[in-house]
């Protein structure tokens, strides 16, 4: 396991630590965390380029989001294929894009959450899903998983 320095100590950005970070994976030749920092660089780097604009750590936050996804997304699909062996490293790849998104929320939380949101959004039934989800984005984005969230929500609204 790697370790990566504390972005709120240093004020450093996400963006900046990612570089640091692929730094220290050279000099101690870690191929597969080279490998994978090198994959979020160069997307980040693509969306720099086709939007033309310097990504906050909001916006390198929801790149590496969508990475693990795509991820699980794999390892499911490697597992039911009988392949272990990619799946073990969509798994590897997803512990190193991990480290660098915030904490995970607890299921309470996010329940609490869910609750606030749809209280918030004076919401009254299914045809409400989407304002909810609007504010819960926002609110959840990096630190829960949305489709969670969105059986949460669904199931919430259905009571209501």
């Amino acid at each position: 396991m790697f370790q990566i320095t504390k972005i709120l100590e240093f004020d450093v950005s996400l963006k900046e630590q990612i570089v640091s970070d692929m730094k220290d994976a050279m000099r101690a030749k870690d191929a597969k965390r080279l490998g994978t920092i090198r994959m979020l660089t160069a997307a980040m780097k693509q969306k720099e380029v086709d939007e033309r604009i310097e990504l906050n750590d909001q916006q390198v936050q929801s790149i590496i989001e969508k990475m693990i996804k795509q991820r699980k997304d794999s390892i499911t699909q490697f597992e039911a294929g009988g392949r272990p062996d990619l799946a073990d490293n969509e798994k590897a790849e997803v512990e190193v894009l991990s480290a660098y998104m915030p904490a995970a929320l607890s299921m309470e939380e996010i329940e609490k959450e869910v609750a606030d949101a749809v209280a918030g959004a004076g919401a009254s039934g299914p045809q409400d899903m989407g304002k909810v989800m609007g504010v819960l984005k926002g609110r959840l984005a990096g630190r829960a998983d949305m489709s969670a969230v969105s059986a949460l929500v669904k199931k919430a609204l259905t009571k209501a």
